[in-house]
């Protein structure tokens, strides 16, 4: 059975969890085209740990028609270093916003594609660790569906 809102496995983040949010703040501060206070095409950040320890960035790429989300973006980087297994994701906004829990999509994708993943979140304790499957309860199991 599946957890309650109220009764979630939140985990305090590790050393390397917190250089992950770190990674993803840097990266979008150095690549954000939107002006102060503005809006533009790149205003989130992710990053990816990896179980071989390394990580991997990767910004949006908003457009009118749905661009991918960082996290998105974030992934297929890693798996284009060669990272087969992520571990852990985080999205950060430009411009100081801080961490930036996951859209529905980016939920959906990634309990589908990587069931064992990880999420940093933010809570009223501050940031904090999740399995993908508590954060996205109930969810389409797309394996299930198939023929």
């Amino acid at each position: 059975m599946k957890s309650t809102p109220h009764e979630l496995h939140c985990r305090e983040l590790a050393e390397a969890e917190v250089e992950l949010v770190e990674l993803a703040r840097r990266t979008i501060e150095a690549v954000t085209d939107a002006p102060d206070g503005g809006d533009g095409m790149h205003t989130m950040g992710a990053g990816v740990l990896a179980a071989d320890g390394t990580m991997h960035a990767g910004v949006n790429f908003y457009h009118f028609t749905g661009g991918p989300c960082a996290e998105l973006v974030a992934l297929g980087a890693a798996r284009a270093a060669g990272a087969v297994d992520p571990q852990v994701v985080v999205a950060v906004g430009n411009q100081g916003r801080g961490i930036k829990n996951p859209c529905g999509r980016c939920r959906q994708v990634m309990a589908d594609s990587y069931p064992r993943l990880r999420v940093i979140v933010q809570t009223p304790a501050g940031a904090r660790s999740i399995a993908i499957g508590e954060l996205l309860p109930w969810s389409f199991d797309w394996v299930a569906e198939q023929a």
